[in-house]
């Protein structure tokens, strides 16, 4: 039997709650899993995402050993001696460049590579660039019940390993998660606990310098010895990102989508789709594989953000399976409000008033419905002069032409049968698309587990696996700061998130939603402050668009019945997600404090109801403020504005509050944090070109 190690990449989720996990959900847009202490699963859904303190619980990756036929190997298979682990993750973020949008995507050419595009370094003065990597090395774990940390104080011996100084600001990383292995000898892999810290006052959404956090990811290796002394040497990636705020809530391009469109144009993955550069139009899609999840995703952003252009795409006007003649004129309607991708490596050759991608409305004419998806390109920010420009959403180019076939009628409407194997009809795991498959895909910008990076087939070594640069032995001298795997010769642990965020939480802050020029092809940004002073602004008219609200929600349903008075709303009022949170700082020391957004009628798939749970109430205070208070003008008393604080005195506010309120308060005196500043400049127009919340 060909067995071999999944996911193949795996995602584990931060959480700062000290000893409580679950584990990650086993497909797409599913709940993540109770466990016991050592990754044992236990097949019931988590109901709750934080702890008794109101700390967030981190998300377990566990690996297998899987066939095709999804037997598993495990210490109590037949043969089966011992099972050993040996995983390295580390983050890069310090050492690489700053991030500039599509600045250093090589798919657009070597002209958009970061020396000629003269992007700087992160910590440009820095001397030993090595240093400003988080490593602490691998570690190896055998047997059941086992596991080992990845700090400072257990790192291999002669091993090169490097963390940061203790910060002046923020808190201390001390180290990057755990691994444990469960009662069969299962790996589990934990991620770190949300910290972030650095020595220098925030700066804008992508952090500042001298600034860590812990997010993280690196290889994955397994040996398994059978009792006739032969071993078995398998692989596979893991990534550590930020908590799923919403994870039955898939982003219309996920992480999977992406991987599946690189492995059908770069990697041969199914000639009879794609072939001699160019997609096959007698190729049949499936109504179900194929367009319905699209149809789906659609449908479920309504509860994470208000897009009202949207609704039209999910209201069942017309049968959507059905691929008779009769309904082609309803399906080509459909069809002409998205916009067609562009292709990286010829973009260059089009017209910018011709690329669709940079266009609002159909042909470009004001005042027709949006283009769809309706969602910030993966570059609404920059300008053409020294960057490209990517202003709206397009599908991947191969859920773009699948669902050209759907309109055209080359499609069926057959249900696919239950999976009686591990992989689907293309040779791909379930698993390795479950995993995957709940991250961010499109936009990139940089994105919120992972950037476009992942869009480029050198960093592959088969569809869905990354190219490890040692090829499974490991780096025992150490990792490489100033190398780019998307020039070829694979990934090395911490290069899939090295171009995130730094600290992450910045980003979370200021990227969910953007104001988007739509006139002009090459602008985004206008500078309408001095050449010495600039204060870039989005050149107007925009659209008001979002990033990525399955990931980072912005318009939920409020949904506390009992002691409704800590929210200061009635349920079922539609309210911003992170209310009450001002600033990047806040969010780097409240990130914990969001909620949750699940469905509350979940036995009813055909009715989604989903609200905001478990978020911190306690923490914030609340005031109604009058608009004559802000004009002056007593006669605009009767009309109050809601806002949502943390209070300076936040040690009285929690100490005077419930018990979930001194728990709280507990925690946060636990961690320690020291306190963090914000540079002057970040007050100016964020990146989003709005500091309001509607």
């Amino acid at each position: 039997m060909n067995y071999s190690l999944h996911p193949s990449v795996g995602v584990a989720r931060l959480g700062n709650s000290d000893g409580q996990f679950y584990l990650a959900p086993d497909k797409i847009g599913g709940l993540p899993f109770e466990s016991d202490e050592w990754g044992n699963k236990i097949d019931s859904p988590v109901s709750q995402f934080k702890d008794a303190e109101g700390r967030i619980r981190r998300q377990g990756q566990p690996f297998k050993i899987i066939d095709e036929n999804n037997n598993e190997l495990t210490l109590s298979s037949d043969n089966v001696k011992s099972i050993s682990w040996t995983v390295h993750v580390a983050n890069k973020k310090a050492a690489w460049y700053e991030f500039n949008e599509l600045q250093g995507n090589l798919l657009y050419g070597q002209d958009n590579s970061y020396s000629n595009r003269n992007t700087p370094w992160r910590n440009a003065d820095a001397t030993d660039r090595r240093s400003l990597i988080i490593d602490p090395g691998p570690r190896t774990i055998s047997g059941a019940n086992a596991k080992a940390e990845f700090d400072a104080d257990s790192a291999p011996a002669g091993y090169p390993v490097s963390f940061p100084p203790k910060p002046c600001q923020g808190t201390e990383i001390k180290s990057l998660g755990d691994i444990l292995t469960d009662n069969e000898g299962r790996l589990v892999v934990l991620g770190g606990k949300g910290n972030a810290g650095g020595n220098q006052p925030l700066e804008s959404y992508g952090g500042a310098d001298t600034w860590h956090d812990d997010i993280a990811d690196g290889t994955v290796y397994c040996t398994v010895t059978f009792d006739d002394g032969k071993t078995l040497q398998l692989s596979a990636w893991v990534i550590v990102g930020s908590p799923d705020f919403a994870p039955e809530i898939v982003n219309i391009s996920n992480l999977s989508d992406t991987m599946f469109d690189v492995a059908v144009r770069e990697q041969n993955l199914c000639p009879e789709l794609y072939s001699n550069g160019e997609y096959q139009s007698s190729y049949q899609a499936n109504y179900y594989q194929d367009i319905e999840p699209i149809i789906q995703r659609i449908s479920r952003y309504q509860w994470v953000s208000n897009v009202q252009s949207m609704s039209a795409f999910v209201s069942n006007i017309f049968d959507f399976k059905d691929n008779s003649e009769d309904n082609k004129a309803n399906r080509q309607a459909y069809f002409k409000y998205f916009r067609q991708p562009v292709d990286p490596a010829t973009v260059q050759q089009t017209p910018p008033n011709e690329q669709t991608n940079q266009q609002l409305f159909e042909y470009g004419i004001e005042g027709n419905l949006p283009l769809m998806p309706m969602n910030s390109g993966s570059n609404s920010v920059s300008n053409a002069e020294d960057n490209i420009v990517d202003k709206f959403l397009t599908l991947t180019q191969t859920q773009y032409f699948l669902l050209s076939q759907w309109a055209a009628g080359n499609f069926s409407s057959a249900k696919p049968s239950t999976p009686q194997s591990a992989v689907d009809e293309f040779g791909i795991f379930y698993a390795d698309q479950g995993s995957v498959g709940n991250c961010v895909g499109l936009p990139m910008c940089p994105g919120i587990e992972v950037t476009w990076s992942l869009q480029n087939p050198a960093v592959y070594s088969a569809p869905y696996i990354i190219k490890d640069q040692s090829m499974g032995n490991g780096f025992p001298s150490g990792l490489d700061a100033e190398r780019d795997e998307c020039e070829g010769g694979g990934c090395q642990p911490g290069d899939l998130t090295k171009r995130m965020a730094c600290p992450w939480q910045a980003d979370f802050f200021n990227c969910t939603i953007q104001n988007v020029n739509f006139t002009e092809p090459t602008v985004n940004k206008v500078n309408v402050g001095t050449e010495d002073d600039p204060q870039m602004v989005p050149a107007a008219p925009t659209y008001y668009s979002y990033w990525w609200p399955p990931q980072s929600p912005w318009d939920v349903l409020t949904n506390q019945f009992d002691d409704q008075s800590l929210t200061h709303l009635p349920a079922g009022q539609q309210v911003n997600y992170a209310r009450g949170i001002n600033s990047f700082v806040q969010m780097v020391e409240h990130w914990s404090a969001l909620g949750f957004i699940r469905n509350q009628n979940s036995d009813e798939p055909n009715f989604p109801y989903f609200t905001e749970i478990e978020r911190n109430h306690q923490l914030f205070a609340y005031k109604d403020v009058p608009v004559s208070d802000i004009t002056g003008n007593c006669q605009d008393d009767g009309t109050d504005i809601p806002v949502f604080y943390i209070p300076d005195d936040l040690k009285d506010h929690l100490s005077c509050g419930c018990s979930k309120a001194k728990a709280i308060l507990k925690g946060l005196e636990e961690k320690m944090a020291k306190p963090i500043t914000q540079k002057r400049a970040a007050k100016k127009v964020p990146r989003s070109g709005t500091r309001t919340r509607r």
